[in-house]
């Protein structure tokens, strides 16, 4: 079953999941760092099974010149363990049910050049290359 999570429990219990896609962010900051995008439109949903969360998704809804209406992937990940499994995919689906509800015009998300699973498993579900993504880290 997916749902939102939209308690400090529920989040919680994400927790250990997202940590597989977000190593760098301290344990301690995740909560924190989730319940202040909420404010600002983030949306949490998880997959669970057997009394465990096996997969979830981050994603915001927005609008821009360049997409129109849209639906923005920030996380998505399936625990390690769980891959391959039909999880991922139903997310993905889920989420782009979500989309056409809120009348987005497209689905977007980004993946880490490194994770060629990932590439894999989102052409494969139908998705394209649409442009390259730059960063400028700057100093404070």
């Amino acid at each position: 079953m997916i749902r939102h999570a939209d308690n400090d429990h529920d989040i919680t219990r994400c927790l250990p999941v997202m940590r597989q896609l977000r190593p760098h962010i301290p344990q301690a900051d995740l909560l924190p760092r989730i319940r202040r995008q909420m404010r600002q439109g983030y949306r949490l949903a998880m997959l669970e099974g057997d009394g465990e969360v096996i997969a979830l998704a981050g994603y915001r809804l927005s609008e821009n010149l360049a997409w129109g209406r849209f639906l923005y992937v920030d996380d998505l990940i399936t625990d390690e363990s769980r891959r391959s499994h039909g999880a991922g995919k139903a997310l993905l689906s889920w989420l782009a049910d979500v989309a056409r509800k809120e009348n987005c015009q497209q689905l977007h998300l980004d993946a880490g050049v490194q994770r060629h699973a990932a590439h894999r498993f989102y052409l494969r579900e139908g998705l394209h290359v649409a442009g390259h993504h730059f960063t400028q880290f700057l100093n404070k």
